[in-house]
């Protein structure tokens, strides 16, 4: 009878774990529809397709396991390494800026945890991003695999460098601050292409801009007044 008893515990603790696993994923789509209402309701995000993207990534696997309950908050989060997540709404008006279309190669530089690269994802025909931290380019590959995002391909290295490889890119995308806009990255965007950037020094405010290359000039479009995480060199670690 006791093996009766402990298989039968063993079985409605199963149960339960299942039922508490579905609980917090429901609570966590319910919370994600949520933040992006919100992003919709503030104007942030217009473009149904950005507005679906954001729907459907679960911005809760790309934070740190005791961060998951503020994933839907509007705010950046640490992921490590003394780097951060950017808010949603960071994420959202940069990707509309972008305007991303489903013919696009996508350079990003600074993958993080991986979260921008999978809103892109969503909307691009493949997106290279680069991170220049050696265990957040790793655990962002995995994350990004084990999740299904098959059309981002990360790569350890120095964003100022940029792809050249894959170059010219349709669009750029820039998740860290330069004190300017390294050449590479000019020299690596289509004529007539896109980046969203975020330019100034360090600890002080910086601007986020859209730029648009016009054969070998960018006009500059200001977005915004943020504070990003100063892009560094690899010589500079």
């Amino acid at each position: 009878m006791q093996w009766i008893v402990r298989v039968t515990m063993l079985l409605a603790l199963s149960v339960l774990s299942a039922c508490s696993v579905a609980v917090a994923q429901d609570d966590f789509e319910a919370r994600r529809g949520e933040m992006v209402d919100g992003l919709v309701e503030d104007g942030i995000i217009t473009d149904q397709r950005v507005i679906d993207a954001m729907r459907a990534v679960p911005r809760h696997s790309f934070v740190p396991q005791g961060q998951a309950g503020s994933a839907y908050n509007d705010n950046a989060l640490p992921i490590g390494e003394g780097q951060t997540i950017s808010a949603p709404s960071i994420v959202g008006l940069m990707t509309e800026a972008l305007q991303p279309q489903p013919t696009d190669r996508v350079l990003e530089i600074g993958t993080g945890s991986g979260y921008q690269a999978a809103v892109l994802s969503k909307l691009v025909r493949h997106v290279y991003t680069i991170e220049i931290l050696e265990p957040l380019a790793v655990s962002a590959r995995n994350r990004l695999q084990t999740l299904g995002y098959s059309n981002v391909t990360v790569r350890h290295g120095d964003g100022y460098l940029g792809w050249p490889e894959n170059a010219p890119f349709d669009k750029i995308i820039v998740t860290c601050a330069p004190e300017e806009v390294p050449q590479a990255l000019v020299d690596q965007l289509k004529d007539g292409g896109l980046m969203v950037i975020p330019v100034g020094e360090a600890g002080w405010a910086q601007k986020l801009y859209l730029m648009e290359k016009k054969g070998d000039r960018l006009e500059r479009t200001e977005l915004a007044d943020v504070i990003f995480v100063p892009m560094v060199r690899s010589d500079a670690q």
